[in-house]
Parts: structure tokens; C-alpha cells; sequence
């Protein structure tokens, strides 16, 4: 089942009640289906822990209680909190989200450096394959040098062929923006691809805790600062998802995060990717993705599960 993104971004008091998420605040919207008034006036809604799969807490007078995030994270709910400029700044996970957790970790820990380099060829492999799909429905028209980098990319990806199908990849996504850089501070858009991005972050993040590994050891990313390598690695082929939402969004003219933009990329954990010849949502297909994973990790298969963006899919 599809989880649920629940986003706040009004000054609310949350809290648990028989297994729900109880949500009180004034001039809320239709976020959630069950409504009534509190003895102080304010509205007050609910939603089941069991529906949710992603909290972002994006107010400064947001209130949440104890036993509410103990819920959440039992029910393996990723909780982001946002900075002063409204981007995702901390994630929060269950330590443990697995039955086998500890045996899944020594498994991951003993990976081989073959093994990690192979994952990572296929991870380049599918994260290019799919950003050329992305180029076609912007251009219309095939990029042949996108396919053959594809093809090259060995394991390990000693020659770098990421990058270089990065630099032609941000150089032609946005045509309207000719000489636009792809950047954390950069200029718009690209505060929407940080935001999506994010959200892509704890999606994945999410999904490794679910099938008991750890999010901070990669199989190729390795900074000694970064507690979610191994999620920065997983969400790659994930990445140009975002970027079509974020197209589409520029398209209809809109470049700033507004909170209507937010509402829509909040939507790239529903929307459907094909993985293993089947169509799913795309925070179904991670779990999918982790789980392979996992597979790899102990040895029952050496085979990724990514999804795969094709040129009549959109």
C-alpha cells in the first residue's frame, strides 16, 4: 500500500490518540478526512500512524509530541524537519526497521569492493539510461552520445561517464534556461530540485531501514560527514523523477517554491515508475529497489532492481 506525505506548514499541535496522528490548528485544509472541534475552538483532525509514510514539519511554531515521533518511527515514518528557508534540513528514522537488521548489516558491512563496484556500474547505468529518456520528452528527439555513455560506463565507473553525462544532461534539460547550472545555491529552478530531491532522500532513506540496512555505509559514496551515503547512492536513478516533475512545473510557468509548488513535488512519492516490467508508485518501487538490495548483499543475487524510465512512458 501507497504511504501517505503529510505536509505542515502552519503552526499545528501534533500529537497521538489510540494510534492516530492528531492534528490541531486553525484554517487548516482538506489534508486529512476526519474534522471536529476541540474544546478550545481549533480544529481538530486525525489520521491513522499506518497511513503515513513521510511527515515534513516546515513551521517553526509546529509542536510534536514524545509519543507521537515514538509512533511514527515504529511504524518506520520518516519525519523531515525544514530550516529557515523552508528546505528540508533533517531526516528522521527508526534505528531499527527489520527483523534481521543486525545480520543484514554484517552482511552489508562484508560486501566485497567487486560487488559495490558492479552495483554502482548498474546504479550509473539505469540513472543515465534514465536521464536520456528525460532529454527525449523535453527535446523530442533521441541523444545517442547519452546511450553510448550508458553503454560505457564499466565497474566502478572508472572514466567517470556520471559526470560526463551530467554536464550534457544540465546543459540541455532546460532550454528555455540555456546557460543554467546545476547547483545547491544555484538560481531557480533549482531550489525546486533541491526540495524534490529531498523528499526523494527520505523516500529511499525510508526504504533501506525497511529492509534492514544501514543508510550510512555506501557502496560508493563515502564522506565522512554524510549520515545517508548508501541513500545518496540508491536514489540516483531516482533522480530524473524529480527532474521531470520539476520540468513540468517550470512549464507551467512557476520557478519559485511557492507552497502550491511544494504540494506537487510532494506528489513524486505516489507517482507511478515501472520496475521489473510492472507499473507501481514510486515509493513502492523503492522498497522494491532496497529489498534486491538486501538480495545483494547476501549473496542471493548480484542483480539491482532500479526502474526504467522508456520514451512512451510519459
Amino acid at each position: 500500500m501507497i504511504k501517505r506525505t503529510l505536509y505542515f506548514g502552519n503552526p499545528a499541535y501534533l500529537s497521538l490518540k489510540l494510534g492516530q496522528l492528531v492534528i490541531r490548528l486553525p484554517g487548516m485544509d482538506n489534508l486529512v478526512e476526519t474534522d471536529k472541534s476541540d474544546k478550545h475552538g481549533e480544529i481538530a483532525k486525525t489520521v491513522p500512524i499506518e497511513d503515513i509514510g513521510i511527515v515534513i514539519l516546515d513551521n517553526k511554531q509546529i509542536t510534536i509530541t514524545q509519543g507521537l515521533l515514538e509512533f511514527l518511527l515504529e511504524n518506520n515514518c520518516a519525519v523531515i524537519t525544514c530550516d529557515s528557508n523552508h528546505l528540508p534540513v533533517g531526516l528522521l528514522l527508526p534505528l531499527q526497521g527489520n527483523t534481521v537488521q543486525n545480520e543484514r548489516f554484517r552482511q552489508q558491512l562484508d560486501a566485497t569492493l567487486p560487488l559495490k563496484k558492479q552495483l554502482w556500474q548498474q546504479t550509473i547505468q539505469a540513472k543515465i539510461h534514465n536521464q536520456a529518456a528525460v532529454l527525449h520528452y523535453v527535446t523530442g528527439s533521441e541523444h545517442g552520445n547519452m546511450n553510448a555513455w550508458e553503454n560505457a560506463v564499466r565497474s566502478g565507473d572508472p572514466e567517470n561517464m556520471e559526470a560526463r553525462a551530467a554536464a550534457y544532461y544540465w546543459k540541455t534539460v532546460f532550454p528555455e534556461i540555456p546557460e543554467f547550472i546545476r547547483g545547491q545555491f544555484g538560481d531557480d529552478p533549482n531550489s525546486l530540485l533541491n526540495y524534490g530531491y529531498a523528499i526523494l532522500r527520505a523516500i529511499i532513506a525510508r526504504s533501506l531501514v525497511g529492509s534492514g540496512l544501514l543508510p550510512t555505509l555506501g557502496i560508493h559514496h563515502h564522506n565522512r560527514y554524510n549520515a545517508y551515503c548508501l541513500a545518496d547512492d540508491i536514489m540516483e536513478p531516482y533522480r530524473p523523477y524529480v527532474d521531470k516533475v520539476v520540468i513540468d512545473i517550470f512549464q507551467q510557468g512557476e520557478s519559485t517554491l511557492t507552497k502550491q509548488v511544494k504540494i506537487k513535488l510532494l506528489s513524486i512519492a505516489s507517482m507511478e515508475v515501472s520496475i521489473g516490467g510492472k507499473r507501481s508508485p514510486l515509493m513502492v518501487a523503492a522498497s522494491t529497489t532496497t529489498a534486491s538490495l538486501a538480495k545483494c548483499f547476501c549473496g542471493e543475487t548480484r542483480k539491482i532492481a532500479y526502474p526504467k524510465m522508456t520514451y512512451g512512458s510519459f
